[in-house]
């Protein structure tokens, strides 16, 4: 008995194939129940019916062989379907894996983490194919990732939009919101009951979370297309959807974050300038500035405001990290702070991971996007106003993906399902189809 591949057309992976018993298959309709097991109260067909005269013996008539008479087949078994055994790639793809992972770190220590989106993908783009050598073509990570990122390519070239249309920088609309909700502001009264002189051993879990916003969600997206297609390009969707409609509101409404209005007083700013002098001052307190005076609960903390993300980095003295940050800040648009895009694509991975993940996961993810919402305003990266808004555009976001999704990518897919199953029951029907005619034909 030889087997032999049927290939499947219109196959999600381009190596999957059905192996098919060649074997002869029995002359018989589906369901019809094979000759040893014929009903008792039917008589066989060798044998005279009650209503029927006897048949002559064959012994009394001659028989002549023809050229075109043949004897009958003899039975076989039915066509079988299996699955064909796929060669193991597991340690092939561990290994690869366990090499990628030692070159990144290596990379990471020598030349310090990828602040760039662009160099970040690529290194993942390597780990990507190592983690699906056997299970997917390479050229699948092309078509999926080079569309992706030229988009968010796309979104880099234009987000200093407003700086060439020259818009108006709001100065004070965070701020007074923040103190309609709280009555102060939040990163003033952070900042004045919880800093130090010296970085505590927790604010390198500040820095260490808000560090993670330029790498988790491209790990995650890349986690995702090693798993399923499918749930990638929606969550790539739903990512460049709230890019780009965060660039559209740091467009048309751009912000100052705390750090550069505890440098600034409200005359300073008062033709809201987009890049006055006064947010480059680093020689400490700045009398009546927008934000006010901090006054520090613990001995020897800076009495204003100032930008200490990358602060808890000198407490393990990575400095490799805080070059990192300082480049990543360097080519950010430094008041485009409404909404927040820290907090947006944080709440957008921790909406979408939630139908996806146990209680666990959901946990980690929504608390993720809490602990960056802490270490934004504690460090006066954004007010809570900018982070309600992202988290209010992430929402949006995901709510119209569900909408979208289910009337119609997964009505879309469900059809494309069944097409699929479809073309397998046909391709079977016709290798059962021919099998019969060729038993038929055997001499």
């Amino acid at each position: 008995m030889s087997v032999r591949e049927v290939p499947i057309r219109g196959s999600g992976e381009p190596d999957e194939a059905l192996a098919v018993d060649d074997s002869p298959v029995e002359d018989r309709t589906v369901g019809e129940p094979p000759a040893d097991e014929a009903r008792a109260d039917e008589p066989r067909a060798d044998e005279p019916r009650a209503d029927e005269p006897p048949a002559a013996s064959t012994a009394d008539v001659p028989t002549v062989a023809g050229p075109t008479e043949s004897a009958p087949a003899p039975p076989s078994a039915p066509i079988v379907v299996v699955e064909e055994k796929a060669r193991d790639y597991r340690l092939l793809r561990r290994s690869l894996l366990a090499v990628w992972a030692v070159a990144v770190g290596l990379f990471f220590w020598r030349e310090g983490i990828a602040a760039d989106r662009t160099s970040l993908i690529v290194i993942l783009a390597f780990g990507m194919a190592a983690a699906t050598v056997g299970r997917r073509r390479m050229s699948a990570l092309f078509i999926d990732w080079l569309p992706f990122v030229l988009i968010l390519m796309l979104y880099d070239w234009t987000r200093d939009v407003a700086l060439w249309l020259d818009m108006p920088t709001h100065w004070m609309l965070a701020p007074d919101v923040d103190r309609w909700m709280f009555g102060t502001n939040l990163t003033v009264w952070l900042q004045a009951h919880l800093k130090e002189a010296s970085p505590p051993w927790w604010e390198v879990v500040v820095s260490v979370v808000y560090m993670s916003y330029f790498i988790v969600p491209y790990a995650t997206a890349a986690v995702l297309w090693v798993r399923d297609r499918q749930v990638w390009r929606r969550f790539a969707a739903c990512f460049i959807a709230v890019s780009f409609l965060g660039l559209v509101g740091y467009t048309l409404v751009p912000a100052a974050p705390p750090w550069a209005a505890a440098r600034c007083t409200a005359s300073q700013v008062a033709d809201n300038p987009h890049d006055p002098p006064c947010m480059y001052y680093r020689g400490g307190a700045v009398p009546d500035n927008i934000l006010g005076e901090v006054q520090p609960q613990h001995d020897g903390a800076n009495p204003y405001v100032e930008r200490i993300s990358d602060r808890g980095w000198r407490v393990v003295g990575l400095d490799l990290v805080m070059r990192a940050i300082n480049i990543g800040q360097a080519k950010s648009n430094l008041v485009a702070a409404i909404p927040s895009l820290h907090a947006g694509l944080t709440m957008i991975l921790a909406l979408f991971m939630w139908p996806r993940t146990r209680w666990f996961g959901r946990t980690m993810f929504m608390g993720y996007a809490w602990a960056m919402a802490f270490a934004l305003v504690y460090t006066a990266e954004h007010y809570v106003f900018d982070i309600l808004l992202g988290w209010g555009l992430a929402g949006a976001v995901y709510a119209t993906y569900r909408v979208v999704d289910a009337r119609l990518i997964a009505p879309r897919h469900a059809r494309r399902e069944a097409e699929r199953e479809r073309a397998v029951d046909s391709t079977i029907d016709e290798i059962h189809a021919a099998e019969t005619a060729r038993t038929r034909a055997v001499p």
